[in-house]
């Protein structure tokens, strides 16, 4: 079976449409439209039905998607494996990271990585934590740079790089800045701007309250830490933000002392395929960045899934 005709038939199926295909893959629509044909006589099926410019798979296209992608996943493996073996550092990386990440935490590691490694083509995807840890799972990413989980996830390994306080923060006009002390019951019952329901950082936030009791008046969500910030310094509600992102003259830290909040940044890959000589050094590179947790504990560097 053809490899180029099932990397078309994926491009298609995923975007829904030969013309997007075909700038994925740095083709031609007709080239595109050849190779999937040649797929469809091989299989002796149709795999796309073409409907009103509309492009849906079959159910034999359907039966095909999975396994073409465990295909096309084994021969990268396979691929990097050897590539691996003579020590290079080269070729792609695909990466995903958050836009906290990539503006605050990967800006010093870049500079030095590109300039160690020119041979590496980098392709960097901006995108939530959740998201690139789904791709790094499906096999989009090979690497991702992110808020770690909450949880263990199956088939997922995680390294800490970063210890990531979250800190209380107002705007220096809101009610609270001028207490001497704040309450969480106090500071739950004004309105909050925070990152979206289900993010990993929401979900480190309402398990801390849920055994106090407490709920959130939520007004406004959004998962860019920049928005959330500004929406805090023009008085729409406090927020739990990143240290690294509350020295501004116009927000408070509130100190909180029932609660001292944090998460962990680091580097998400799967478990079961092997890891390129550029993705380690890349991991390598942000490690030798990172600070020392504030306790000065090493903590456990792989947690499988």
């Amino acid at each position: 079976m053809d490899i180029n005709a099932l990397k078309a038939f994926l491009a298609v199926a995923e975007t829904a449409s030969f013309s997007v295909a075909a700038e994925q893959l740095h083709l031609t629509q007709p080239a595109v439209s050849k190779r999937v044909a040649s797929l469809e006589e091989e299989l002796n099926t149709r795999l796309f039905d073409r409907i009103s410019r509309r492009i849906s798979l079959t159910e034999a296209g359907r039966q095909l998607l999975p396994r073409a992608q465990r295909m096309i996943y084994e021969l990268e493996d396979i691929r990097r494996s050897i590539s691996n073996l003579n020590g290079e550092v080269n070729g792609r990386l695909t990466m995903g990271t958050s836009h906290h990440i990539g503006l605050r935490r990967l800006p010093p590691a870049l500079k030095r990585y590109s300039r160690n490694y020119p041979e590496v083509q980098l392709d960097i995807r901006f995108m939530d934590s959740e998201t690139a840890c789904s791709a790094v799972l499906q096999g989009d990413l090979e690497l991702a740079i992110v808020t770690l989980p909450t949880e263990p996830i199956a088939n997922l390994t995680t390294r800490p790089i970063w210890h990531d306080p979250l800190l209380f923060v107002v705007s220096t006009e809101h009610p609270l800045a001028s207490c001497r002390r704040v309450s969480l019951a106090d500071l739950v019952s004004y309105q909050a701007v925070l990152v979206a329901k289900g993010t990993y950082t929401q979900r480190i936030l309402e398990r801390a309250l849920q055994p106090l009791g407490l709920s959130l008046k939520i007004g406004m969500a959004t998962n860019y830490f920049e928005t959330l910030k500004m929406m805090v310094s023009i008085g729409l509600g406090w927020s739990l933000l990143p240290e690294t992102m509350t020295h501004a003259p116009d927000l408070k830290v509130l100190d909180i002392s029932e609660l001292q909040l944090s998460r962990t940044l680091g580097a998400v890959t799967h478990t079961n395929r092997s890891l390129s000589n550029a993705a380690q050094a890349m991991v390598d590179a942000c490690l030798e960045d990172a600070a020392p947790p504030r306790d000065g504990s090493q903590g456990e560097d792989l947690i499988r899934g």
